[in-house]
């Protein structure tokens, strides 16, 4: 991407500018004169989408992290919005690449690069897209620019499966028109390729497929194989995990040599900042317990399942939390990842090293690290590490896990491909294979997705997970827990302040502030505004009415 160009251009807030009556962005009249002519124009314009896409957010709606307050979301308790931007920024890009598709078929360009850029727009919309019918399923499906009276502005909900159909039909053209990665040039670093198409085809596959399977719906092998096979097209392009786990999410996994990362929000080059080292000192991003159950041991056992249920087989280095000595001691033999996860009692986090306790944010009384550099935190607000939203870690468990769900088998080769590769990058050496499993009585599904769920911590995956396994009403209603209250270690903490449940355990939200109506809550409200002024056209989803 050119980098003095990156997101900048916004082209005077005119052409991609919108009206905000609805929702679904109607096109006003601004003038396009002089305009949609070059292939500068073309970049320009595109620039808008990477623009609109979200950066550095804080996701609070699951079991894995908690913030400063009781998320609405995680416990049951949201209402109906009026308007909300779930609904609203999604379509917002999508007004943007219907404008790019429409007014740039004027430009004196090639079909080549015309179709480059269109490529980019086609993207986009699919990826709006993908966000909607993640949470609300059904959703109006605009393929064009609406003006102001245009009957189309109450058009009603289109099925999921029709929507999924199109994010299919847009991806399949950027895969034909943009570059590869190999071949995209180094001024372009930031701008989408075929392995960008190619991966979110995959995570769509995955999500429609195992959402469908685990609903009874027909259709969800075509799916799952759509997953298998574009998460392959990515693996055949040359990319590789970064060196480092930890360094993925600082300043050291920024730039074009890592090619870990295939869709990326950029900082550093751009006008853009965030805060996420502060949000972690905070305590705005707090790993949980309930996460934290999920980390293997160092003999590549586990302790729970990812539905914070108990295996059947647990690693003899398992601490009943009743006899943990140490707030350290849930940490200790464990896969590597947990120490990028968060800082240990003693270790020199933020400013000092970390004391447990809840009075400075963390409600957890545990200490985020991942995300931490140290350059972002000492520039208070101006923090520029780029927020990787898709990397070639993603595609490997979407390939692993599509491969299983299909048959519910999975090959040793597939695993070494896929998990054993990425335990390999984290230094964790125990392999999964299908002997390990067997002999010690384990779930293949549950081992990879508690991989997915290791691997992508805090990444804003979790809460989709469980819609998708259609585990949510079981998980989401267990308490949020915290860490283990040892006087001698909690320096300065008053213990009645506290609430522990029996293990001495922090309890950050109990059972009773945990609701899941599975009736109702796998899908987000409707906002109201949307509704009325449809005309009724778009209706509210089951169980929100």
């Amino acid at each position: 991407m050119n980098r003095n160009k990156l997101l900048i251009i916004f082209f005077a807030g005119a052409i991609l500018a919108s009206c905000t009556k609805l929702d679904r962005v109607p096109e006003t009249n601004f003038a396009d004169t002089g305009y949609w002519n070059t292939e500068a124009d073309l970049q320009n314009a595109a620039n808008r989408l990477y623009q609109q896409m979200a950066g550095h957010t804080i996701d609070n709606r699951a079991d894995d992290n908690t913030g400063q307050n009781i998320d609405a979301i995680s416990t049951g308790n949201r209402g109906i919005p009026a308007t909300s931007g779930d609904w609203s920024n999604p379509y917002q890009m999508i007004f943007t690449a219907n404008n790019i598709l429409e007014k740039g078929g004027t430009a004196k360009v090639t079909d080549a690069i015309r179709n480059r850029y269109f490529a980019e727009a086609r993207f986009f919309r699919a990826y709006a897209y993908a966000m909607l019918i993640e949470k609300y399923g059904d959703v109006p499906l605009v393929l064009r620019t609406l003006g102001i009276n245009d009957p189309d502005l109450k058009m009603p909900r289109a099925p999921r499966a029709t929507v999924s159909k199109t994010i299919y039909e847009d991806l399949d053209f950027a895969v034909t028109w943009l570059p590869t990665r190999a071949a995209l040039p180094a001024a372009q670093y930031g701008r989408i390729t075929k392995s960008t198409a190619w991966a979110l085809k995959a995570r769509v596959g995955l999500m429609e497929g195992t959402t469908a399977k685990f609903n009874n719906l027909a259709g969800w092998q075509d799916h799952l194989n759509i997953a298998v096979a574009a998460a392959t097209s990515v693996m055949g392009q040359g990319h590789t995990l970064f060196n480092s786990y930890l360094g993925e999410f600082t300043h050291a996994g920024d730039g074009m040599s890592n090619t870990e990362n295939l869709l990326m929000k950029q900082y550093a080059l751009t006008i853009l900042t965030h805060n996420t080292s502060r949000d972690l000192e905070n305590g705005r991003i707090a790993p949980t317990r309930n996460l934290i159950r999920q980390y293997l041991y160092t003999d590549g056992l586990p302790a729970w399942n990812s539905d914070q249920t108990p295996t059947a087989t647990r690693s003899t280095l398992f601490v009943p939390e009743a006899n943990e000595t140490s707030y350290n001691t849930i940490l200790d033999n464990r896969d590597p990842r947990i120490n990028t996860l968060l800082y240990r009692s003693g270790e020199q986090s933020y400013q000092r090293p970390w004391v447990p306790q809840t009075a400075l944010g963390s409600r957890t009384a545990y200490a985020g690290k991942k995300g931490f550099d140290a350059a972002d935190w000492a520039t208070n607000n101006n923090a520029t590490v780029q927020k990787n939203l898709i990397r070639y870690a993603e595609v490997l468990l979407i390939y692993a896990e599509a491969k299983y769900e299909l048959t519910e088998s999975i090959s040793d080769a597939d695993l070494n491909l896929t998990v054993n590769a990425l335990r390999t990058r984290a230094g964790f050496a125990p392999r999964l294979t299908n002997a390990f499993v067997t002999v010690n009585n384990l779930s293949m599904r549950d081992e990879i997705r508690r991989e997915r769920t290791v691997e992508l911590a805090l990444e804003g995956f979790r809460y989709g997970d469980l819609l998708r396994w259609k585990t949510a009403e079981v998980v989401m209603a267990k308490p949020i827990l915290g860490g283990k209250y040892i006087a001698s270690e909690w320096v300065g903490t008053n213990a009645s302040a506290l609430v522990l449940n029996a293990d001495g355990v922090l309890v950050v939200e109990d059972a009773t502030k945990r609701k899941w109506n599975p009736a109702r809550d796998y899908l987000y409200p409707v906002p109201l505004n949307e509704i009325t002024l449809s005309d009724n056209n778009v209706t509210q989803n089951k169980g929100w009415q």
